[in-house]
């Protein structure tokens, strides 16, 4: 039984974080480490995870000697690792028992470099809110139809969760630095880089407790609710675009010379519909090999929202109105 490193980046995380320890401690699969990295909590954090150090000699405790943010974190946290694989925990959620057995069995089983999977989305009382976090955001139709191409699963957005992540130790250097992009958490960017070079697999199971509350990072709400403008929320879903397209291109060795060309086109079109306030009809060829893999409902939000803004402009302002 090989043994795995588990990560876990934590900030002022005491109210959920014993939940979490204990369900990784009692997982079935028991050749387990945890290395914990504390991001400068300012609660009892640190003290928890000094309890649970000195209780269970799996359990490793680091401090940030200043506040990183989670990414960089993660980043410090991949230094550690020793093992031949590795996973991704997130302080408020609880790992179903079998969890790490079910996916390092996938792993072997699929002979991948990476496997994730679903998770139950709970409140916080563990209280089920959907039992498929990715059905929940419509990511369940892209992975099980692109989960082989690594370009059309995670160029437009990410739908490999951390969390889920178990992956090998030999892809820490080519996954690291993580990108300064703060739209490209690291399990967006590891989920990407493993896709376009390696094989990963997904076990189409709920192996985790998705904890939902006012404090997640990041969370299942939508982010067109986080504003009332229609004209900030389209500036932000271009914006996003470039500034992730700009981060494909500079590292363009991940990417074959056919994919960063079409990035090129990709980008020089979202520059473009930005100065775009009413109607657009040029690059309409870009904007479909861009979005054509996806469903036709997003496909059909986005033509609309992006090429003819006179169009959703009304509808977005008529939304948030009946929403008061």
């Amino acid at each position: 039984m090989e043994k795995i490193d588990i990560l876990l980046a934590t900030y002022n995380g005491k109210n959920y974080l014993k939940e979490l320890l204990d369900s990784i401690l009692n997982q079935t699969y028991e050749n387990i480490r945890i290395i914990a990295c504390d991001d400068c909590s300012t609660d009892d954090t640190m003290s928890i995870l000094k309890d649970y150090e000195k209780k269970d000699s799996r359990v490793i405790a680091y401090k940030n000697e200043k506040n990183l943010g989670s990414t960089k974190t993660f980043e410090y946290l991949l230094t550690k690792v020793e093992s031949k694989y590795f996973m991704f925990a997130d302080q408020d959620d609880v790992w179903n028992k079998d969890k790490v057995e079910l996916t390092y069995n996938k792993l072997i089983d699929e002979n991948a470099d990476l496997v994730f999977t679903d998770l139950e989305v709970v409140d916080v009382n563990l209280n089920t809110i959907n039992k498929s976090f990715n059905k929940l955001k419509g990511y369940d139709y892209k992975i099980k139809k692109y989960i082989n191409d690594g370009y059309e699963l995670g160029r437009l957005y990410n739908t490999v969760t951390g969390c889920t992540i178990l992956t090998k130790k030999e892809w820490i250097d080519k996954v690291t630095p993580f990108p300064n992009n703060k739209n490209i958490l690291h399990d967006y960017w590891i989920g990407l880089v493993v896709s376009l070079k390696g094989k990963i697999a997904y076990l189409d199971v709920s192996t985790i407790k998705y904890r939902q509350h006012q404090n997640n990072q990041v969370g299942t709400s939508k982010y067109i609710d986080k504003f009332k403008d229609f004209n900030t929320v389209r500036n932000y879903l271009i914006d996003l675009r470039v500034q992730n397209l700009n981060t494909f291109l500079s590292y363009d060795n991940i990417f074959t010379k056919e994919q960063t060309e079409f990035n090129k086109k990709a980008l020089q079109y979202y520059l473009m519909i930005k100065n775009k306030k009413y109607c657009n009809f040029k690059d309409l060829n870009i904007f479909n090999k861009i979005y054509k893999n996806e469903k036709l409902s997003f496909y059909l939000g986005f033509f609309f929202l992006l090429n003819f803004p006179i169009i959703i402009k009304p509808l977005y302002k008529l939304r948030s109105i009946l929403k008061k």
